[in-house]
């Protein structure tokens, strides 16, 4: 080979894509499909599609494009690249939605006999994700209270059960102003079909968002034990004697006591939780709050001396209403009063701050309520303690595999690009829980910029007989990606090679060739 005639072209990323399949290869998700008739060239769409939304979060269009400029996973996958379409990934995605039940219990059954899991705690919470447009054809969109703030935009609600290793159990979706009482139940109900007999007497670990006594009620009755922060926290209680107060260590190493305690009548069991740095923030928040707010009603009370200034009884307490709304959690612990003249003119605003001692010492201070028969309190600190695995599949979902915002015009769209985004995260959860077990955390987006720096590559060079040589191989992983593949046992390169030589045509033939080729045209 002459060296000056090498040249490298083609480069695509490989190594996200490559540790990918070989999740889905894990999962046996082509061998379901093929259960369900599903053709060859299905199957290879449809893990062309998954592994796309978990390296390339994008929409249809976009993903088509950097299949064909920017990745080699249709040489993983050997679905023909020149096929892909934007309509192609649609079609795709609503097929693996018209599958999703049955799709769902087998990834939930496999997981658990490939890793050994046994299903006694359920963490279940739901989301929101917000619509770009009107919808007004949807039946799905609806306006709702928007976790991210967009009050303006339609919703669709998607409930999600976990369990502790961040496996998802049952997912659902819902209209976007569904009561959360609902989705609970209904969710519930669908687990209970969904899941083995053995995990039917598990724990449903929930937020305080969630946990209304209507919901907890309603959870007792279906069979399954509860665990959840208090929506209030509690004023009147007992400290248990015979359960003298415990100090643990968060992840942080931050220290934090527990204290079980009693509660009038309830049979429930209680425990009172204090973290001195979540106090810390706490009262960092409630001294900005007070400030602000009080800032708020001077300048309400300002107004009452200006000559153009809101003095009218009814125009001040929209005010003061107004200011109430925009900091709920301080003003309910104010006192607030007025003096109004004969014109029904505010004259004086006065106001307090109530009970602040007691405020304070709250700080850091929250309860948790299980039905569970438990006597050791570190124990329900660890099981509650799980939800952190759910917050975890949430933000993956929204901000690694772009769940938001949806652009879909129809419902059926909408409900499979939730679904795609739930398969590429079982890609992701797959992948991070056997890290985890060998001691490596490091989060999704991180493990894809460490694997994208391994290329499939095309290299060319004349050799001494004038033929032009091409090879294509995957680039060697670096020490870093090597260490990942070590840890999940993973192949470091894909079985891809090809070599060819283009052999050189004689000049004399060449011309024979050109005018053969003249004469005949």
């Amino acid at each position: 080979m002459y060296a000056d005639t090498i040249r490298n072209k083609n480069v695509r990323e490989v190594g996200a894509e490559w540790l990918s399949l070989q999740a889905l290869q894990q999962l046996k998700i082509d061998a379901f499909l093929r259960s369900k008739g599903w053709s060859d060239s299905q199957i290879n769409l449809a893990l062309t599609q998954i592994i796309s939304r978990a390296v390339y979060p994008a929409s249809e269009l976009k993903t088509s494009k950097w299949i064909k400029e920017n990745s080699a996973v249709c040489e993983l996958t050997e679905y023909p690249v020149e096929k892909i379409t934007k309509d192609k990934l649609y079609g795709s995605a609503l097929d693996l939605y018209s599958v999703k039940n049955e799709l769902e219990v087998f990834l939930s059954t496999k997981t658990n006999e490939l890793f050994d899991l046994q299903d006694k705690i359920y963490l279940y919470d739901l989301t929101n994700t917000y619509f770009e447009g009107e919808k007004r054809s949807s039946k799905i969109a609806k306006h709702g209270r928007s976790k991210e703030k967009r009050n303006d935009a339609k919703l669709v609600v998607l409930a999600v059960v976990v369990n502790t290793e961040g496996f998802i159990k049952y997912s659902s979706i819902y209209e976007g102003n569904m009561a959360d009482c609902k989705t609970l139940s209904a969710t519930i109900d669908s687990l209970r079909v969904a899941t083995s007999s053995v995990s039917k007497k598990a724990v449903i670990v929930m937020d305080a968002g969630i946990a209304t006594e209507e919901n907890l009620k309603m959870v007792k009755a279906k069979g399954f034990d509860y665990l959840c922060v208090t929506r209030t926290k509690i004023k009147k209680f007992d400290l248990d004697n015979a359960h003298p107060l415990k100090t643990v260590l968060d992840k942080k190493d931050n220290e934090i006591s527990l204290q079980k305690i009693t509660v009038g009548n309830e049979t429930d069991y209680f425990l009172k939780i204090k973290s001195n740095t979540k106090a810390l923030k706490e009262a960092s928040m409630h001294a900005q709050f007070k400030q602000r707010f009080e800032e708020g009603l001077q300048i309400i009370e300002a107004g009452l001396s200006k000559k153009s200034g809101v003095k009218k009884e009814d125009k001040v307490h929209q005010r003061i209403g107004r200011l109430k709304q925009k900091y709920p959690s301080i003003q309910k612990h104010y006192s607030i009063e007025t003096l109004v003249n004969e014109n029904k003119e505010v004259t004086r605003i006065t106001w307090k701050i109530n009970d602040e001692p007691v405020l304070k010492e709250s700080h850091g201070v929250y309860f948790l309520r299980t039905s569970l028969d438990l006597t050791e309190e570190a124990t329900v600190w660890k099981i509650y303690n799980t939800i952190r695995e759910i917050e975890y599949t949430f933000r993956v979902l929204k901000t690694d595999l772009d769940l938001r915002p949806i652009y879909h015009k129809n419902d059926d769209s909408t409900m499979a690009h939730l679904h795609l985004g739930l398969l590429a995260y079982w890609v992701v959860n797959t992948i991070r829980y056997q890290l985890k077990a060998k001691g490596i955390t490091i989060d999704w987006q991180e493990i894809v910029r460490i694997t994208n720096t391994q290329k499939m590559i095309t290299t060319t060079a004349q050799n001494a007989e004038g033929n032009t040589v091409y090879q294509r191989k995957c680039s060697e992983p670096e020490a870093k990606i090597i260490t990942l593949y070590q840890a999940l046992n993973y192949k470091s390169h894909p079985k891809i090679k090809t070599k060819f030589v283009v052999l050189k045509i004689e000049p004399e033939k060449q011309a024979s060739l050109d005018t053969t080729h003249f004469n005949t045209g």
